[in-house]
């Protein structure tokens, strides 16, 4: 039996398969695929991941997977899967989502008030792809600090509080370069002349800074305390900075989460080269990260006399400063008596 289709009759049926085409293809294409009710959220692809483990991470993101697989293929995707971190936005279709998936988007990472550098990687892991030993290893590298001048003690001073854009999958290798560059960008000749004329070195400033910045939150009083510091180098004292003497605790104990109000007179003999009551000049390395407020105060400092000073009960986060001895020894009584009070015994 011969089928009698006539020539409008098979249009018709064309323009019906092409028409339900369209429909698919727009479907797939150009309709919501997403699966979350935020606005936004945030995927990390880590590098050498493959275009199956990448389904894997997208699947509670997507609400119909082949559909964004028929997309990705059509578009070389899975020879071509880049890793990083990518931005989905509530409503985008499995177009848009393989799109999405080709822009790597910039971290903001931020740090700051760390106090030692294994705390540094351990903030700077949860926010980039490099893992906090991967982290430790490549900064105390030592080819690196050789060819830079540093030490495995004191490279922690290269790092300055801020906000950087890096990728989340920048190597460990390039994340260190880029906190080379901002160090060498911050030490400016201006900066590097007025350590000089102190007889530091960057290094020793930002070094003295963290002690400045452990010893008061107070910006007024900051170029004060270093000149009290810089007073007793100049005279061949030793600092005597308490702050040192709690981090040299914190190392003995491997415990940098106890907290240590009240420095105690055994306290000051513990044998450490961080204890600058035992020990002239200054510690090996920062025993935090100075904000550049704190290292400012070092490189421009207050002139005085004073070498000597403590908290104030009176004015409260603020400190009294001396000249002698015999005027220190009534600032500190005042200051003991009231810690008794308190019951502050550590």
């Amino acid at each position: 039996m011969v089928l009698n289709i006539n020539r409008n009759t098979i249009f018709k049926i064309l323009t019906v398969v092409f028409l339900l085409v369209v429909v698919v293809v727009f479907v797939k294409f150009f309709t919501s695929n997403t699966n979350f009710d935020q606005d936004e959220v945030y995927v990390q692809v880590p590098t050498g991941c493959k275009y199956q483990e990448v389904e894997k991470i997208l699947s509670p993101y997507i609400k119909n997977i082949s559909d964004f697989e028929f997309i990705a293929n059509s578009r070389s995707y899975p020879e071509n899967v880049k890793p990083g971190r990518f931005l989905l936005k509530k409503g985008m279709s499995a177009f848009q989502l393989v799109s999405a998936m080709r822009r790597n988007v910039p971290v903001k990472l931020a740090f700051n008030n760390q106090e030692r550098l294994e705390n540094l990687c351990e903030r700077l892991s949860s926010q980039i792809e490099p893992d906090t030993t991967k982290l430790l290893e490549t900064f105390r590298d030592t080819v690196f600090l050789h060819k830079n001048g540093f030490t495995k003690n004191n490279v922690f001073a290269m790092f300055l509080p801020n906000t950087y854009e890096v990728y989340w999958n920048v190597s460990a290798e390039k994340f260190r370069e880029k906190m080379l560059e901002e160090y060498n960008r911050f030490w400016t000749k201006e900066r590097v002349q007025k350590a000089s004329n102190l007889n530091l070195t960057p290094v020793q400033v930002i070094t003295l800074a963290s002690i400045v910045h452990k010893e008061t939150v107070k910006k007024s009083e900051r170029p004060i305390v270093a000149g009290v510091y810089l007073n007793r180098l100049a005279q061949g004292m030793p600092l005597q900075a308490d702050p040192t003497v709690i981090y040299a605790l914190k190392l003995r104990d491997h415990d940098f989460e106890q907290v240590i109000k009240r420095v105690l007179y055994n306290d000051l003999f513990i044998g450490s080269p961080y204890n600058t009551y035992q020990n002239l000049g200054l510690p090996p390395g920062p025993i935090a990260m100075p904000d550049v407020d704190a290292i400012d105060a070092v490189l421009n400092p207050a002139k005085h006399n004073y070498i000597y000073f403590c908290a104030s009960v009176e004015r409260f986060g603020y400190h009294e400063f001396a000249a002698t001895m015999a005027q220190h020894d009534v600032n500190r009584k005042k200051y003991v008596t009231w810690l008794n009070a308190q019951g502050t015994n550590r």
